[in-house]
C-alpha cells in the first residue's frame, strides 16, 4: 500500500542541545536580575524530509478512522451481549433468561467448570487484551527506532485489526459468545497498539514541519532567543497532538452520523449491529489507507548486526529503564501515569458495562450517548488548544486540569454503592458522563501524549514511547482484573468504583507534585546527545564524551 522505503538516511545532528544563557557580570543574573536557565535545545536530522501538506493531512485522516468507535465501543458492546444472551441468571438456575422482566440483575456463563458473572468475563478480556499489548509493546515496541520498520509494524497492526472487524459480521447468534470474545480481544489489542505505534511518530513530525524549521533557523541565526524557541516548539507539538485529537473527535461523530443511516431504518433487522460494525470500519478504511501512501520515509538507523526485532525491543527496555536515576521526570511520568491510565480505562470499562445494562445493549442509544460525547470532545479540544496557545500555559497545567474530572468519574460511581439516586443508575446520569467525559477527557489524551513527547530524549522516540504505551494502554492489566475479582466476590459492578478512585487520585497526585517538565525536557536532551551515536549506528553505548556544560557564573 506505501511507497517502497528509500535506502537510509545518515542523521546530522545539530549541535549544542544545552544552551546555557550567559550573563556578562558573571553574576548568574541577566541584565533584568532574573537567574540564569538553561534551555533544552534537541538535535534535528538535516536530511530528514520536511513534513508536507499531504503527509501532515493524511495522518491526521488516520487518526480520523482510527477513533474507536468500532473496536473500543461497538466490539464490546456486541460480545457484551451475546453472552448475555447465552449466560443464565444464577438465582433462577440454568435455562433463565438474564433479560427476564422478573430476573435478579446478576448473569453468569459456564467458566472453567464453574461459572462467571458476564461482566467479570468482559472485563477478564480486557485484563487479557492489555496483557497481550504488555507482550507487543516491550518485544517490538523499540525495534521501531530501527530502520523503516515502524511503518510497516504500524500498517500490519492496521490491517489485522481491519480483519477483525469485518469479520464481526459473523457473529449472529448467542451460542457464539466465544468468538465475539476472540474477535473483540484481537480488535481492541491491534487498535490499542496502533495508537501507541501511531502517536511515535508525532514528535519527529512537529520536529520537521515548516514552521519548526523556520523556527530552529530563526534560532540558529539569532533572531530569537532559546527560551523563546523551547516555547514556540512546545505549542508546535501541542498544535500536532490537538488537531490530531480533533480530528479523532470529529470522525467519532462522522462515525456514528453514517450508522444512523443503518440504525434508524433497519432498527428491526437482527443483523443491523452487524452492518453497523462492516460501515464503522470502511470509513476506517477509506481514511486510513493515506497515511501508508503519503508517509515520507525517516528511517531509523540500521538494525545492529547480531540483534534481531524480536529480541531488541526487550534490550532496549532494559536498558532505558536503567536510566531512571538520569532520566528521573521521564520515569516518574511514566510509572504515576501507569496507575492514571490503568484507573481511567478500567473506570471507562465499568462504568460501559453499566451503561450496557442499562441500555440493553442497543446499538442505537449508544450511538446517541456517543454522539454527546464526540461533540462535547471536539468543541473541547479545539477550546483547550485556544486557551493553551492564548495564554502560553504549560502542557502541565492544562493536563492538571483534566486530572480533576480522571478523579471525579470513579468517585461518582462509588456513589452509587449506597444509593441508587446517584452514582450511575439513571439515565440521566450515562448522558451526563458522555458529555463531561468529552469535555474534559479528549483534551487529556492530548495533553499527557505531549507530555510524554517533552519527556521523551530525541532519537528514542519509539524506545520511550514503547514505555508510555506500555504505561497506558497496557496498564489495564491489573485494573481490570482486580475488579472482576472483586465483582465475583460481591456481585455488585458499583463495589469497584473505590479501588478506582483511590487509584486516579494517588496517581494524579503525584504527577502534579512529582514531575518537573521543564527540567525533565532538559535532562532528556541532555542524555540523548550523551548518547548521540545511537541516532547514527543504533547501537547503545554508555556514555559518549560530550563537552561538559558551561558551568554557571
Amino acid at each position: 500500500m506505501s511507497r517502497q522505503p528509500l535506502p537510509e538516511i545518515p542523521h546530522e545532528v545539530s549541535p549544542n542541545p544545552l544552551i546555557s544563557v550567559d550573563t556578562s557580570d558573571g553574576s548568574g543574573k541577566d541584565d533584568s536580575g532574573i537567574e540564569t536557565t538553561e534551555v533544552a535545545i534537541a538535535p534535528v536530522s538535516r536530511t530528514e524530509p520536511i513534513v508536507t501538506r499531504k503527509e501532515l493531512w493524511s495522518y491526521y485522516l488516520y487518526y480520523n478512522g482510527d477513533n474507536g468507535v468500532g473496536p473500543n465501543g461497538y466490539s464490546m458492546t456486541l460480545f457484551q451481549s451475546l453472552a448475555t444472551a447465552a449466560g443464565y441468571d444464577p438465582v433462577k438456575g440454568p435455562g433463565s433468561d438474564c433479560s427476564a422482566p422478573d430476573a435478579s440483575g446478576q448473569c453468569v456463563l459456564p467458566w472453567s467448570g464453574g461459572t462467571k458473572a458476564v461482566s467479570s468475563v468482559v472485563l477478564v478480556a480486557n485484563g487479557v487484551s492489555f496483557a497481550v499489548m504488555t507482550l507487543i509493546f516491550t518485544t517490538i515496541g523499540s525495534a521501531a527506532d530501527y530502520g523503516s520498520f515502524g511503518r510497516w509494524l504500524l500498517l500490519i497492526l492496521t490491517v489485522i485489526c481491519w480483519g477483525a472487524q469485518f469479520a464481526s459480521m459473523s457473529l449472529t447468534s448467542p451460542d457464539r459468545w466465544g468468538v465475539a470474545m476472540a474477535l473483540y480481544m484481537i480488535g481492541f489489542v491491534t487498535y490499542g497498539a496502533t495508537l501507541v505505534f501511531y502517536a511515535a511518530v508525532f514528535p519527529r513530525l512537529a520536529r520537521n514541519t515548516p514552521h519548526a524549521r523556520t523556527l530552529r533557523e530563526k534560532y540558529e541565526q539569532g533572531e530569537i532567543s532559546a527560551e523563546e524557541y523551547e516555547v514556540e516548539e512546545s505549542l508546535e507539538k501541542n498544535r500536532i497532538s490537538n488537531i490530531s485529537t480533533m480530528h479523532s473527535n470529529i470522525g467519532y461523530i462522522v462515525t456514528l452520523a453514517l450508522n444512523l443511516s443503518l440504525l434508524l431504518p433497519r432498527n428491526k433487522d437482527p443483523k443491523v449491529n452487524n452492518y453497523v460494525l462492516v460501515l464503522t470500519n470502511g470509513y476506517w478504511v477509506l481514511l486510513g489507507i493515506w497515511w501508508f501512501i503519503f508517509q515520507q520515509p525517516r528511517p531509523g538507523p540500521t538494525l545492529p548486526k547480531g540483534e534481531h526485532y524480536l529480541t531488541i525491543g526487550w534490550k532496549q527496555i532494559w536498558i532505558a529503564l536503567k536510566q531512571y536515576k538520569k532520566l528521573p521526570y521521564t520515569f516518574i511520568y511514566l510509572v504515576a501515569f501507569f496507575l492514571l491510565a490503568d484507573g481511567l480505562n478500567t473506570t471507562g470499562t465499568l462504568v460501559s458495562i453499566c451503561q450496557n445494562d442499562k441500555f440493553n445493549f442497543s446499538f442505537l442509544q449508544n450511538t446517541y450517548l456517543g454522539l454527546s460525547q464526540a461533540i462535547t470532545s471536539t468543541i473541547s479540544t479545539l477550546g483547550f488548544w485556544y486557551i493553551q496557545k492564548y495564554w502560553k500555559i504549560s502542557t502541565k497545567k492544562m493536563f492538571v486540569v483534566t486530572n480533576v474530572v480522571t478523579i471525579l468519574i470513579p468517585l461518582w460511581g462509588m456513589i452509587g454503592i449506597w444509593t441508587t439516586k446517584f452514582g450511575f443508575h439513571n439515565v440521566w446520569e450515562f448522558w451526563a458522563y458522555n458529555v463531561m467525559f468529552g469535555l474534559f477527557q479528549a483534551p487529556y489524551y492530548a495533553f499527557s501524549q505531549t507530555m510524554m513527547a517533552e519527556l521523551t530524549p530525541p532519537g528514542f522516540d519509539n524506545m520511550f514511547f514503547g514505555l508510555f504505551g506500555l504505561s497506558n494502554r497496557a496498564s489495564s492489566m491489573i485494573g481490570p482484573n482486580v475488579i472482576q475479582a472483586i465483582i465475583d466476590r460481591t456481585g455488585d459492578n458499583w463495589k469497584g468504583f473505590p479501588f478506582l478512585f483511590a487509584l486516579c487520585t494517588a496517581a494524579s497526585i503525584v504527577i502534579w507534585f512529582g514531575v518537573d517538565v521543564t527540567t525533565g525536557r532538559r535532562d532528556a536532551v541532555a542524555w540523548a546527545e550523551k548518547h548521540r551515536s545511537y541516532a547514527e549506528t543504533g547501537v547503545y553505548t554508555e556514555e559518549d564524551a560530550v563537552p561538559e556544560k558551561p558551568k554557571k557564573a
